[in-house]
């Protein structure tokens, strides 16, 4: 007797928008340049997406960006691009016809703010290489593909840093990469701990937290101030 098997689609609308938007731009000739961590899961997908129909490469910050902008205006040689971005380009990925007409995305998860400004930094070299009369034969603007989602939840972050408060608490998964970009944000200004439920929280004493930098749960003791009146920011992540 046969097996009655329904199937449902459970990714996220935010990447699969990103997916079939680099799906559009590879039927345009258009490489796709990922803002991503390279062994993220989403990028990975993201890449194996856009790698079916176009040159792909994959950009973690704007100082791995700033070295392919040095690229494409000549300030750097075929062999250091490829030394440079080993591992995150596609196969038979060639830099000296693949730079030349090219659209960002990102993995869903970063700082949407980084990816526009990857973006907007991009799109000012490509302007200082073919000009600005030409300029969307060369760039594509994909600034609609970024999840808004995420992109409320690290706007309000920012927000946040305008208040004063004594501490921030930030809900996540541990391996969360948007939550972990909120606790960035907020440990800039504020003692920052990084919690997956409540049962961290241990006493009025103790908490049990999350070190993105070591990646390692550490128990801190006396993490809320000894004072009458408290500020306390508390947000969560996406994921």
């Amino acid at each position: 007797k046969g097996i009655d098997v329904h199937t449902y689609n459970t990714t996220c609308p935010f990447v699969e928008k990103v997916w079939n938007r680099s799906a559009k731009l590879g039927e345009q000739d258009h490489t796709i340049i990922i803002h991503g961590k390279y062994r993220h899961e989403e990028t990975k997908a993201t890449f194996s997406h856009s790698n079916l129909n176009s040159p792909s490469l994959i950009v973690r910050d704007m100082n791995e960006t700033r070295f392919l902008a040095e690229y494409i205006l000549g300030k750097r040689t075929k062999d250091e691009f490829m030394s440079f971005f080993e591992e995150k380009l596609s196969n038979d990925f060639d830099p000296d016809t693949d730079l030349s007409k090219f659209g960002v995305v990102n993995q869903t998860t970063m700082l949407a703010s980084e990816t526009q400004e990857i973006a907007d930094y991009l799109k000012e070299v490509i302007i200082e290489k073919y000009g600005t009369e030409t300029i969307k034969e060369h760039f594509a603007d994909t600034r609609d593909t970024l999840c808004y989602a995420t992109n409320d939840n690290q706007s309000a972050t920012l927000e946040l840093l305008n208040s004063n408060a004594d501490f921030a608490i930030v809900v996540g998964g541990y391996n969360s990469s948007n939550t972990s970009h909120l606790v960035e944000l907020l440990e800039k200004k504020f003692d920052t701990f990084f919690i997956k439920n409540a049962d961290e929280i241990k006493s009025k004493s103790e908490i049990d937290a999350f070190n993105i930098h070591t990646k390692n749960v550490e128990t801190l003791h006396s993490f809320i101030p000894d004072k009458k009146e408290l500020r306390i920011i508390i947000t969560s992540g996406a994921s």
